[in-house]
């Protein structure tokens, strides 16, 4: 489930119950309290998760404006045993608790566009070591991620062309 409508569905259903109590007792236009009902879960399914969107604040402090402007020296991480479901902003959440995300690349297999498992997150220099400590062999989304700090590429040209 997204989170937008996981964040919603508390508002959305109390909305739900509310149109069926003033539709069951106050009939209106002769339809069926049914039809009402269905047109209020309806609008409210449309609206509450526009407004949950607007009213969202930032998490814990970290505005995406201040990670995008982040300039100072960043580490990379290695994000392994991630969910096939994870997406990037799920990770960019979790990773935000302990500091400053500056980016989240989650792998893709090339020819299924599948997620791998895997991925690198760009991080504050100073929050890296933190966030290995504190997320590594931590439960998410059922599974038990492997955080530390990413190794640098090795092309494996050789010399030969």
């Amino acid at each position: 489930m997204l989170p937008i409508f996981r964040a919603s569905l508390p508002y959305t259903l109390a909305l739900a119950v509310l149109s069926f109590a003033i539709f069951y007792f106050l009939p209106l236009l002769g339809l069926h309290q049914a039809f009402l009902v269905v047109i209020g879960v309806v609008l409210a399914g449309i609206c509450i998760p526009i407004l949950v969107d607007v009213k969202s604040a930032p998490i814990q402090g970290h505005s995406v404006a201040a990670t995008q402007a982040y300039t100072g020296e960043t580490t990379t991480l290695y994000v392994g045993n991630l969910p096939y479901r994870a997406n990037e902003d799920a990770v960019r959440e979790l990773f935000q608790r302990y500091g400053i995300v500056i980016n989240v690349r989650l792998m893709k297999d090339r020819q299924t566009g599948r997620r791998r498992g895997f991925g690198f997150v760009e991080v504050a220099y100073k929050d890296g070591a933190k966030m290995i400590e504190k997320l590594n062999d931590f439960d998410f989304q059922e599974r038990t991620l492997k955080v530390r700090e990413a190794k640098e590429r090795q092309d494996n040209d050789d010399g030969q062309e």
